[in-house]
């Protein structure tokens, strides 16, 4: 079992910046209380404030459907946040400890 990395990259629509952050809170805490969740960041560009980028870990890709299949990213993520943003880029990755050889 190979723990996995996202990395989405959120555009938040003009306007909705403070709607999409009043909502962030409660996603995180919810998913941080997920078992398999190893933890969950939220960046914010220092050149576009209305880009976002999430970090999340999860032990496995097991946990990460866990995750994809909850209510709270259901009914918040997908239900409420989604649609205030203009562009959302999701990418599932694996570490590659190239820094341990």
């Amino acid at each position: 079992m190979e723990s996995i990395y996202v990395f989405a990259k959120w555009k938040v629509k003009e306007g909705q910046l403070e709607t999409v952050l009043g909502l962030l809170p409660d996603v995180v805490k919810k998913s941080t209380e997920e078992e398999g969740n190893l933890f969950y960041k939220i960046h914010q560009s220092n050149s576009d404030p209305n880009t976002l980028v999430l970090f999340e870990g999860y032990k496995d890709e097991a946990a990460l459907n866990e995750h994809r299949n909850s209510t709270h990213f259901q009914t918040l993520v997908v239900g409420q946040i989604v649609p205030l943003l203009e562009e959302r880029e999701v990418t599932l990755t694996t570490y590659l400890p190239l820094d341990q050889q």
